[in-house]
């Protein structure tokens, strides 16, 4: 079964990417307009998928991503959808051109990645996020939903499919199994399926890395760090950090250490009340604890700062400086988020460098790190990977290259290096005058 279904998936990819920008739009309208009428069924169906995760006690980070009625999510997940399908068309664009010889060019151009995998738990609105990015971008892709969201999947996979069926879009570009398709042998399809992309909790990215063949763009960990250095605006800093714990605790995004510059010892409250004040428990040093006489708090375990809380809490410790702050954060962070916290413009400029995590922020929150916020309509999914692509992907991370050439019947036994004594041009060609 999971081979038909992944050779399924590869033949549609062949049809899907000849399709214009123009039909692909289209097929993403008819998918916001149709999920748009259904709102209320689905969201029925998530409170039964809210009721059945309540009555199992499964953790309230997961409950929370399971939530589709909580705020203007619904209504966000419609928009990006929209977004989406207005952005430019990131297939067939020329990147590189080359004139080899008189009549014989070369050209580099944008092209789907293929067959994506994308396996989740929780989060329901990935649904409409891989189905707009997939089409749009010119992939086909199978989404595995977890368990947990089996009545809100299965009823937007109904709504989806009904709507791709009126497009353009072969029917099997978007499959979409709520079934209990065994994820193993999906994961053995690396001859049909070209990159998987996991949504979900640590162990459930952990282990299909660890598993599988195939090329897995993802994030075990959002463990993210927030340094307030000694020439930070104090106020500034604690309506940071309070953002970025508070706004969403079970963001990926959402802060989970904080460093705050020895040179502030006797600043600190100033820094964490917020946080305190919004129900935070701060896991702290002794230190910091000596800091913070009239604040409660538990003292920090080993762990706590390789630990992605996911709630509302926080470790905090002292750095005796940037370079320190730069040395914890590389050595204990998951490479996801960062921010600094500073006055300091070469202070900040260092830490901007050094830091080796695919988001690096100054004066910001780590709540930013989101494919919405960056202006890519939606995300296929935040990785740490350092090829291909990296930090919050949109439509550009959905996109690899192909070479084309474009002769007149040579041959290569006719030039240098091949047994000719022709030699090559090489002489660059203006992409902008470049039309086919």
């Amino acid at each position: 079964m999971a081979e038909t279904i992944a050779k399924q998936a590869r033949s549609a990819s062949t049809i899907l990417k000849t399709l214009s920008n123009e039909e692909r739009s289209s097929a993403l309208q008819t998918v916001h307009d149709a999920l748009k009428d259904s709102k209320s069924t689905i969201l029925e169906a998530n409170v039964k998928d809210m009721e059945a995760a309540q009555a199992q006690n499964l953790s309230s980070s997961l409950i929370k991503r399971l939530d589709l009625s909580k705020g203007d999510k619904f209504d966000v997940m419609l928009q990006g959808v929209l977004d989406v399908a207005a952005l430019e068309d990131p297939v067939g664009k020329i990147t590189l051109a080359t004139k080899l010889d008189d009549g014989l060019d070369l050209y580099r151009l944008t092209a789907p990645v293929g067959v994506l995998l994308i396996i989740f738990e929780s989060r329901p609105e990935v649904i409409a996020n891989i189905t707009a990015l997939a089409i749009k971008s010119g992939n086909t892709a199978i989404l595995k939903g977890g368990k947990e969201s089996l009545h809100t999947f299965t009823a937007m996979a109904n709504v989806v499919n009904e709507a791709l069926a009126k497009t353009a879009v072969p029917k099997d570009a978007i499959q979409l199994i709520a079934s209990r398709e065994d994820v193993a042998a999906l994961l053995d399809q690396d001859k049909y399926i070209d990159l998987v992309i996991p949504r979900g909790s640590n162990e459930l990215v952990r282990n299909i890395k660890s598993n599988t063949k195939i090329p897995v763009l993802g994030h075990a960990d959002g463990i993210c760090s927030i340094f307030v250095d000694k020439a930070a605006d104090l106020e500034m800093a604690s309506k940071i950090v309070f953002d970025a714990k508070t706004n969403y605790p079970a963001g990926c995004n959402a802060v989970e250490t904080l460093l705050i510059h020895k040179d502030l010892k006797d600043k600190v409250a100033e820094i964490v009340n917020r946080l305190v004040k919004g129900g935070v428990t701060l896991h702290t040093t002794e230190e910091v604890k000596a800091s913070l006489p009239n604040v409660k708090t538990v003292p920090a375990v080993d762990g706590d700062f390789d630990k992605e809380f996911l709630a509302l809490d926080i470790a905090v410790k002292f750095a005796d400086s940037v370079e320190d702050a730069i040395t914890h954060i590389n050595t204990h962070s998951s490479k996801h988020t960062e921010s600094i916290i500073t006055e300091n413009k070469e202070t900040a400029e260092k830490f901007l460098k050094a830091i080796d995590s695919a988001g690096v922020y100054w004066n910001a929150s780590t709540r930013f790190a989101d494919g919405f916020r960056y202006g890519f309509g939606t995300e296929v999914g935040i990785s740490t990977n350092k090829i291909h692509a990296r930090g919050p992907v949109g439509l550009e991370g959905l996109v690899i290259y192909q070479y084309q050439i474009r002769g007149h019947g040579q041959v290569v036994g006719d030039y240098l290096g091949g047994g000719g004594s022709r030699p090559f041009i090489h002489q660059n060609i203006d992409v902008k005058n470049v039309t086919f």
